[in-house]
């Protein structure tokens, strides 16, 4: 009885340690985030490339729908505020909702958080983007980050006319340090002529007394989706967010923790729209997408990414975007969690 209970003592003994040796080794597969390298990113980009043929170039928006499917770029800003490019890199596209995390840090800086959410949501999803999810019944938009809660927060930024959509385009060009950047007008008169579902989420919020203004506010809008910039622009967006709303280069101007706390918390519950749950439980990071092709993406305290190829899934999420993501992520143990 006594060598019974003896040998079952040494097999749990012996599991136990082979879990813990197996643990170990895991751990030890993931690479050294410093390890990063143009090398390392275009070996995930290639591996990735091919996705774009099971993917949908959108054309809802007609000037969209002329972007070449084929075009992908892989962007790391590190710790250190070094970049990292390759593939497309110098191609641009327009950020379409991503400019909805610069719209929201500009409304709440001037407004304060009480003020905005008063007015929204701080809910996920399982309705895509422009859906009306619950506006016609309690009048307030889920969050910031599908298309109603964003022409809610744009709305809200103080000045007449276009003042708004400039604060937000001065704040992409800070972040960035690229004051080229500016929005594409054909897309925005593409946006704009097609936008029928959006004017009619503005119409029932402007009707529930949550709008005041005319359509000029949904004209900044349309222009905030048009900016144009390149995926290292999305990579030093996310990396400001990861970095206490720290630009690249240390300018520490915006250095505000909370507000990147509340930026990332919404990019992760609802960045990637009704694939938010599953894209928090494969890569485990803030990010948000837009229908332009790019994602981008912070990893606390460490480094950003910025991602394009606008071949779409049925999220509309960029699919070689997501996979190149998922491999970087799982290569150097990202996840949060």
């Amino acid at each position: 009885m006594k060598n019974n209970r003896f040998l079952s003592s040494a097999k749990g003994i012996c599991t136990i340690a082979f879990l813990a040796l197996n643990t170990t080794v895991y751990a030890q597969k993931t690479a050294d985030i410093s390890t990063i390298s143009e090398k390392t990113l275009n070996t995930i980009l290639e591996k990735n490339r091919a996705y774009y043929t099971q993917g949908k170039v959108a054309d809802y928006i007609p000037e969209l729908g002329k972007m070449d499917a084929k075009a992908i770029a892989f962007s790391v800003v590190d710790k250190n505020g070094k970049v990292f490019n390759t593939g497309d890199v110098s191609k641009k596209f327009t950020m379409q909702s991503i400019s909805k995390i610069i719209s929201l840090m500009v409304a709440v800086n001037e407004k304060g958080e009480a003020h905005i959410f008063d007015k929204m949501g701080y809910f996920g999803s399982d309705k895509p983007f422009n859906h009306f999810s619950n506006l016609e019944t309690t009048g307030k938009p889920l969050n910031p980050m599908m298309n109603a809660g964003a022409i809610l927060t744009t709305s809200l930024i103080s000045g007449d006319g276009e003042k708004p959509f400039l604060k937000i385009l001065d704040m992409v060009r800070y972040i960035t340090k690229n004051s080229s950047i500016d929005y594409n007008k054909s897309v925005y008169e593409s946006e704009k002529s097609t936008g029928h579902r959006n004017r009619g989420m503005f119409y029932i919020m402007k009707n529930s007394g949550l709008i005041s203004g005319n359509e000029d506010q949904l004209d900044n809008y349309f222009k905030q989706c048009s900016i144009e910039l390149t995926a290292e622009d999305l990579a030093k967006i996310g990396y400001f967010f990861a970095n206490q709303c720290v630009r690249f280069d240390g300018d520490a101007t915006y250095k505000n923790a909370d507000m990147a706390k509340l930026v990332e918390s919404q990019m992760l519950t609802a960045g990637m729209y009704e694939f938010s749950g599953e894209y928090s439980r494969t890569v485990g990071l803030p990010s948000k997408s837009g229908v332009g092709g790019g994602i981008t993406v912070s990893v606390p305290g460490k480094i950003g990414i910025g991602v394009f190829s606008p071949a779409l899934d049925q999220h509309g999420n960029s699919l070689a975007g997501y996979h190149m993501i998922l491999d970087l992520a799982k290569q150097y143990g990202l996840s949060i969690f």
